[in-house]
């Protein structure tokens, strides 16, 4: 009998859990550890924060779910890995034990390491966690009584560029339908080389895509810029040349700001020889397996990755949907081969299938494999990415609460993309 101990139930560790529940022999066990008895539709937060959701409509309550497919489930928060004694040290003092081991923690977001960035304490908002999409709702109203000038940006190491374009146009949709959008200059600021970058090289035309939406829209954009940092209504930013060469510091003043944060591994993963990089991320191969620890497995955002190439201000790679249920799908099946004796043989497929939505329309983007070069690089616009948006969320949400485990990323690409194949065609 093997118990493998889920660490994290965000979109990785849930789907995770009841994957390995399908894959795995009766006898085996199946244990998720999580800080968060709920689970949270992160990519509805941007909707949070203008208003057009509501917590309880994102939001679900795991224990019945994860009791029904079986699985023991700890909402108790993880204080460290200790992988040389296959346990996982948890805040109350308890340890778990485990064969196997599946990092599913997400990140720890990076706030601090910009003076005046964030919601706690900072003069920022975020759409990261629900918690900060509240607080980002609670600040537009505010804004929507006294309309000033809006930044919206990451900040350099970021990795996750797609929420900041969604929000910096599902807020001027929110402007423009409170007729205040007139009031309120908008600029975008990002440490991509170029808009539509978004960490990938672009996908398709996003470079052309995205800036014609934003001139449209009467945006103005700031790349390869850094935060400096962020006082009570103003920034301090920095522009990188090519070559490394700096421009002179400006000031924007802002009434509003929400800036996504560099991302780092947790606390309990993150200082491990052999398990995690200098950022905590957690190291794996092709296989998703840890190569000094092979009975430790990740998925999800917890991932090392390396970037793309250098650029003249950090920019991280994403790890998009697609990309984590694929690697979900092949932890699974490896950890299924392995109880049984067998070796660990399949690779996820690492594509990128996104929707991006602007509140109104939005931009598709599909790239196969996501590091180019691709053998699919594909883009498009329009009113239907919003409405696909809007139906990948609810048939996302009822298959959470129902505890389902089959992959949806592809029938969703088959179905409204019409593209014929996503897995990986190298693989026979």
């Amino acid at each position: 009998m093997a118990h493998v101990v889920v660490l994290g139930a965000g979109l990785g560790g849930a789907i995770m859990a009841y994957e390995l529940k399908d894959q795995l022999r009766n006898e085996d066990t199946v244990t998720v550890v999580t800080k968060d008895p709920t689970y949270h539709f992160v990519p509805s937060n941007p909707w949070i924060a203008v208003g057009w959701r509501k917590r309880e409509d994102i939001t679900v309550d795991l224990a019945p779910t994860m009791a029904k497919r079986g699985i023991d489930f700890i909402p108790v928060a993880a204080q460290q890995v200790h992988p040389k004694e296959n346990r996982v040290e948890l805040i109350d003092g308890r340890s778990i034990s485990y064969d196997y081991l599946v990092i599913a923690t997400g990140p720890e977001l990076a706030f601090d390491e910009i003076e005046g960035l964030g919601p706690h304490g900072g003069f920022t908002q975020s759409v990261c966690h629900i918690d900060h999409a509240e607080k980002a709702e609670e600040a537009f109203q505010r804004l929507l009584a006294n309309p000033g000038p809006v930044i919206i940006g990451a900040a350099q190491g970021a990795s996750c560029f797609g929420p900041a374009y969604e929000f910096l146009f599902i807020l001027e949709t929110a402007l423009r339908r409170a007729k205040i959008r007139d009031r309120v200059p908008m600029t975008f600021v990002t440490p991509e080389p170029y808009v539509g970058h978004l960490g990938l090289d672009g996908v398709g035309d996003t470079k052309g895509l995205l800036e014609s939406e934003m001139r449209a829209k009467h945006i103005k954009w700031m790349t390869s810029t850094k935060v400096k940092k962020v006082a009570d209504g103003q920034m301090t930013v920095e522009e990188v040349n090519e070559d490394g060469t700096t421009k002179p510091e400006k000031m924007l003043p802002f009434a509003y700001s929400m800036m996504l944060p560099a991302f780092r591994g947790i606390k309990p993963v993150s200082g491990i020889e052999g398990l995690s990089n200098p950022r905590g991320f957690t190291i794996v191969d092709q296989h998703q397996q840890n190569p000094t620890f092979r009975n430790i497995f990740a998925v999800g955002v917890c991932v090392a990755i390396p970037p793309m190439g250098p650029t003249a201000v950090p920019c991280g790679v994403p790890k998009t949907g697609f990309m984590i249920e694929s690697m979900v799908t092949a932890t699974a099946h490896n950890i299924g081969n392995l109880v049984r004796g067998k070796a660990a043989d399949e690779v996820g497929t690492w594509n990128a299938v996104c929707l991006a939505d602007f509140g109104d329309g939005g931009i598709a983007f599909v790239a196969q494999p996501q590091i180019p070069p691709r053998n699919v690089n594909w883009s498009s616009s329009g009113k239907w990415v919003h409405l696909a948006k809007v139906g990948f969320e609810k048939y996302f949400m009822r298959k959470l609460r129902q505890g389902k485990s089959e992959p949806f990323y592809e029938s969703l690409a088959l179905k409204v993309l019409g593209i014929n194949k996503l897995k990986d065609t190298t693989k026979g």
